[in-house]
Order: C-alpha cells, then structure tokens, then sequence
C-alpha cells in the first residue's frame, strides 16, 4: 500500500500533467474565440462590419466548448468587456450578451449559498393559465444574503443539482437566452403535450418578474434517473436571475420521461 506522503506526490504529478493540457486547451479556445470574432467584422459577413448578438454568441461558444470557462478564458475575456477599441462595431445585444456571458462565467470554484424553496401556488396558477407546460412544470426560487456572493455559473449548476432532489447524470451548463428563444423553447412540446399560448406567455411574464428587462434568463438541458416515473426523462430548467444577482427563480419542464 502506498504512503500519504506517496499518495500525495503521485496526485501533484497528476495535477502538473494536467495542467499544460488544460492551458493548451484554453489557448486554442482563445484563438478560436479571436478568429470568429475577426470574421464577424468583415464587410463580407452576414451582417458586414457590425457583430450581431448571434456572431457574439458563436464566438463566445469557443470558450465553453468544454462546458466550462475557465480563469485563464475569463481573464481574456475582461480586457474585452470595457475595451473601447473592441466594443466598437457591436451591435448593443452584441455588448450585453458579451457582459452577461463574462458576469455568468466568472470561473469561480465555489458558489455562492443560494437556499431554494418551491413556491405558493401551482404552476397554473402563477402562469395565469392550465395546460401541458404548467402540468409538466415543477418551480423553485430562493435568494442569497448580501455579501455572501452573486448567483454565476457554478452557483445556478450546484443549486438545480440539489434544490429538484433527482438524481441528474447529464451535465447542465446554462446559457443565455432573451425572451424570444425563451418563449420558442417554452413553446416546443412537453411530457404532457404542446403548451398553450396563454400558458407561454404567463410562464415568459412570470420569470420576467426577476429578470426585469436586464435579460439575465439562463436554460440548461438535463437528463435524469428517476425523474417523472421509474426509467430515464429529459426536460429543460429556466433560471431567472435578478438585476442584483441575490435572488433566482427556477422553472424545470420536464420534456419527457419512460
């Protein structure tokens, strides 16, 4: 049997190999990331000259290829967010996809302690209307003290992971998303069948109550055991976030389940 102290050396040597590997990756991701955007500026894009929220996006998406940003991507990418030079010629979702994707992804270790309740009322209820999309919701919310941290990538993954009580096996990476891709996933069918307008627009209207017009609505997909029945189910989880970051409120939607 091998000592602590050999334990612990082995383990530092794994870390040291480790390490050049995930500064090769984040290099890559950087230059990726620099080429896409590059190619957004050019007279001959989509959009000629001027970066569109949606080339924002593609070029960010380097960055969490892997499902994480890591500290050297976000250091990289705050001498971008109040670069004059390089905020100019972006269209003005462009900058705040840009912003909110740096203030999610800060590449913190730990999250802030976010306690989540369910809430009063049922899903129809809050929503305003019944239908498939409030029989397939389940919803949660709950806030972090002052001072304790702001709820970021690592904060919303750790809580949905505990505050739903299932046993997930899928990674759940959130991302942005304004209130027309919100409203087109929310329109997609459900567990129990396609939702009603009424309930889409209660549901947008009840998480745009946290959100407010800062547009700090993040989705994730998920994959579970023993979710909705006895064998595997799928669904989405919504996260809206508050200007402050101190409060969120999370709707999950189960899509389906055997």
């Amino acid at each position: 049997m091998k000592s602590s102290s050999s334990l612990k050396s082995l383990l530092g040597g794994l870390v040291l190999l480790a390490a050049p590997a995930a500064l090769a990756d984040s290099a890559a991701n950087i230059a990726l990331f620099d080429s896409r955007m590059a190619s957004a500026r050019t007279s001959t894009s989509t959009s000629g000259t001027t970066v569109t929220r949606a080339e924002m996006k593609n070029a960010l998406d380097a960055l969490d290829s892997d499902s994480w940003v890591d500290a050297t991507e976000h250091a990289y990418l705050s001498t971008k967010v109040g670069n004059t030079t390089f905020l100019t010629g972006l269209a003005a979702d462009a900058k705040l996809y840009l912003q909110l994707f740096h203030e999610l992804n800060d590449a913190a270790d730990y999250g802030a302690p976010l306690s989540m309740d369910a809430v009063s009322g049922t899903p129809a209820q809050l929503y305003g209307a019944s239908g498939p999309l409030a029989s397939s919701s389940r919803i949660q919310e709950g806030s972090i003290a002052e001072g304790d941290g702001v709820a970021n990538q690592v904060t919303l993954m750790e809580t949905y992971g505990w505050a739903f009580g299932s046993s997930y096996d899928y990674p759940y990476f959130f991302e942005l998303v304004n209130e027309t891709e919100l409203r087109t996933r929310l329109q997609q069918r459900t567990y129990s069948g396609t939702p009603t307008a009424a309930e889409v627009n209660g549901a947008v209207t009840y998480l745009k109550q946290v959100s407010g017009t800062g547009q700090r609505l993040y989705i994730s997909s998920w994959r579970s055991m023993g979710r909705g029945g006895p064998g595997e189910s799928a669904g989405f989880v919504v996260a809206a976030v508050s200007p402050d970051r101190l409060f969120v409120r999370m709707v999950e939607v189960l899509t389906w389940a055997e």
